[in-house]
């Protein structure tokens, strides 16, 4: 069975020793790339193996784990981040959501845990997905208007990249220009489009609005 690669972003060395440990015990990942502060991994991350996912502190100096997420949406390469906080903070969580992180972890949890949240977002995507769901979906006496409102915004080109957003299979934007026999800067262009119009700041933030007003298939 193919290894799940982990990159670990955190400002401690001995927390770093202990979570390649930890994870190299357990059988199925393999630690290919650390760093101890956010700006590290910023200047690496194009140089070094891309993990199957990125596990990141919170809690760090000039830069902390949220802010990071923050500077990751704006590469080229798309990161699955499972971040990790002492900190169970409403406006924390949200917000590193918003800007992408695929799900989130307290500091004291178990190996279990640990193990479930990697797995589950390297074979799905995501972790924590219920309470991510629980988060978004805050329907109140206006949200089936608010659905109507965003159907009628979006036209049918924006429409269609949402869907193959939130396809399973997770498509690159290159996998998506070829099914919409559309340059990848079209594709680009409806991204933006979406992003401008729904103040949302990564691709998983596409997926929760799409969840949110049941959009798009497999939400409808």
């Amino acid at each position: 069975m193919q290894k799940i690669t982990i990159g670990l972003v955190d400002d401690h060395k001995i927390v770093r020793q202990g979570l390649k440990e930890l994870l190299e015990k357990m059988g199925n990942y393999k630690v290919v790339a650390e760093y101890d502060n956010a700006p590290a991994f910023l200047l690496s991350c194009n140089q070094d193996e891309k993990p199957s996912v990125l596990i990141v502190d919170y809690s760090m100096p000039g830069m902390n784990g949220v802010e990071l997420i923050q500077e990751i949406e704006k590469l080229e390469i798309e990161y699955k981040i499972l971040l990790l906080t002492q900190h169970f903070d409403d406006k924390i969580i949200d917000t590193a959501y918003h800007y992408g992180a695929r799900g989130f972890l307290h500091k004291n949890c178990s190996a279990a845990d640990l193990k479930f949240a990697i797995d589950s977002i390297a074979a799905t995507g995501y972790a924590n997905v219920i309470e991510i769901l629980q988060r978004v979906r805050k329907f109140d006496v206006n949200s089936l208007e608010e659905k109507k409102n965003h159907s009628i915004l979006l036209t049918a080109r924006e429409h269609e990249f949402l869907k193959l957003v939130c396809d399973e299979r997770e498509l690159t934007y290159d996998q998506m220009a070829d099914i919409m026999n559309v340059s990848v800067k079209s594709i680009e262009a409806y991204r933006s489009a979406l992003f401008d119009k729904y103040n949302i700041k990564s691709k998983v933030g596409l997926v929760l609005f799409s969840y949110k007003y049941k959009l798009t298939e497999p939400f409808l």
